[in-house]
């Protein structure tokens, strides 16, 4: 599902009394929702700290706090890790476990998740301050689609025969890893809680996961739904905790055979090299992205300025696929600069419970600030400040949707990651100016290009160094498709077939035999 195509029943009317008589039939928030976990979730145990630490939590469209969680460190990770340990034991419950019976726990949860998406829903809205509708729509029903994918995954995961020279009977057996450390950020909680869980959980492996501290609540909760769809004890491990502390014991922890890791790439390099230094386990990261979007003058232009403001402005920016770095071709640049700057200038900031809300608050003060000093460099660095630029309203961690235009390469405002709100439009001449300059970029998450010219399409698809390169569309995610980035937007793949081969290892078995027939 796409960002700029959210899937609401029914038609969303643009006039204001069709549009009111419209929400009347969405669904709505729970009023005052319980906070009903707050501990960490251990042997399908709920568990207090062994430190004792608690720490807050904060709804950023307010800056209020909402409740207090236990504080997962080290040895809370130990623990855990031997829960997990356990359960992964040869002749265990979860080892002995059929396919099919992974598949069906994998698909019962998922009708949990269904059963209760109005209160993820809210609780998600609450923490992370994303827009309620959206949520439920988007993120509430990706998380439902990658965990009843990877259910159906869960006895197709086989091996073939080999035809080796010699008498020999050969083939090969996909084996879980075993204990997987799972570490996930907080612009979308529920959905990484799924991507993780999913294809680990298919293959076999047992799961230490530990959410971001700014988001852990409906992380805690999918535990509880865990434990009822009727996983056994020590199959899935969740401690909310920070990431130098818990987040670095999963990384370094001998007992643990594969790290997994979404967010910032600086973080990425220190779990990899952690997994380096420990017991070379397996690593996969899903990392940052300063992804372009090429414009060429023969597309769609209704369709590319809408699909380049959703694509940056989607989740208030805080999106790895964010497409910050729009290359227009020049003979449109300044009509698509004058209406994406109309664009923003509609998009509507607000609580994420007003129904009309599109953007809500950055998740924390600390990524405002983040936020509003890129700003600053880039009008430091002399881009044009087409609109925004401003932080927004007395409470919360809100910014107005931000447009700079005469942007350079070399501006900071072009080559790092904002997270926030702040779209760069960028001006081009001809295709192999556009390919070099799209591609002078560390990272290698997605790219996308807009254009009526088949040509073009494939040439620029073909020359981008990205994972996932999308033409005439923008994030248009599936769980059906592997996800990952070049160079340093990571290593391996999640989601799709290719997701199921970072939790297996392959191992050969010949047999010699006395007689060989074809």
């Amino acid at each position: 599902m796409t960002s700029s195509e959210i899937e609401m029943p029914g038609e969303v009317k643009s006039d204001p009394a069709a549009l009111m008589a419209s929400l009347q039939l969405m669904p709505s928030p729970v009023p005052n929702p319980e906070i009903k976990y707050t501990k960490i979730f251990i042997n399908n145990e709920w568990q207090d700290s062994v430190s004792g630490k608690v720490f807050p939590v904060y709804n950023p469209a307010t800056g209020e706090q909402i409740c207090e969680v236990q504080e997962a460190d080290k040895a809370d990770v130990d623990k855990a890790v031997q829960a997990a340990r356990l359960t992964f034991s040869l002749g265990s419950v979860w080892r002995r476990m059929d396919a099919s019976e992974r598949g069906r726990l994998l698909s019962k949860l998922a009708d949990l998740v269904e059963r209760d998406s109005v209160y993820l829903a809210t609780i998600e809205s609450l923490n992370s301050g994303k827009p309620f509708l959206p949520t439920l729509f988007v993120d509430l029903q990706g998380t439902i689609k990658t965990l009843r994918y990877f259910a159906g995954y869960a006895d197709k995961i086989h091996g073939t025969s080999i035809p080796m020279d010699g008498q020999y009977l050969t083939f090969t057996r996909y084996e879980p890893i075993g204990v997987c450390g799972q570490i996930i950020p907080w612009n979308f909680p529920l959905m990484m809680t799924a991507w993780k869980l999913g294809p680990a959980l298919a293959c076999g492996n047992t799961v230490v996961l530990k959410p971001a501290e700014q988001t852990p609540l409906t992380c805690l909760y999918m535990a509880a739904l865990s434990k009822e769809a009727g996983f056994p004890p020590g199959v899935i491990n969740i401690l909310p905790g920070f990431g130098p502390t818990a987040g670095a014991a999963i990384a370094s922890h001998m007992g643990i055979d594969k790290v997994a890791f979404t967010g910032s790439t600086e973080v990425g390099k220190m779990i990899q090299e952690a997994a380096g230094k420990s017991n070379l386990k397996r690593v996969t990261l899903e990392l940052g992205g300063k992804n372009p979007n090429i414009i060429f003058a023969d597309a769609d232009l209704d369709v590319a300025v809408e699909e380049a403001h959703q694509g940056v402005f989607f989740n208030a920016g805080q999106c790895c696929t964010a497409g910050s770095r729009i290359f227009v071709e020049e003979p449109i640049y300044e009509e698509f600069v004058r209406r994406s700057v109309e664009r923003a200038k509609r998009r509507k900031v607000g609580s994420p419970f007003n129904p009309t809300t599109e953007q809500g608050p950055q998740v924390s003060r600390e990524q405002q600030n983040c936020v509003l000093e890129f700003i600053q460099s880039g009008i430091s660095e002399g881009a044009k400040l087409e609109c925004g630029g401003k932080a927004l309203g007395v409470k919360g961690f809100f910014i107005e949707p931000t447009v700079f235009s005469n942007v350079m390469d070399d501006m900071r405002i072009a080559r790092e990651e904002i997270f926030g709100p702040v779209q760069q439009i960028m001006k081009f001449k001809t295709i192999e100016e556009v390919i070099e300059r799209a591609n002078n970029t560390d990272y290698g998450l997605v790219a996308a290009v807009f254009t009526n010219d088949i040509n073009k399409a494939i040439t620029i698809s073909t020359a981008m160094q990205a994972g996932t390169v999308w033409i005439n569309c923008f994030n248009a995610l599936s769980t059906q498709c592997p996800f990952g980035g070049y160079k340093m937007s990571g290593n391996g793949r999640e989601l799709g077939e290719n997701g199921l081969r970072e939790y297996s290892e392959v191992k050969t078995i010949t047999m010699k035999m006395p007689v060989k027939n074809s």
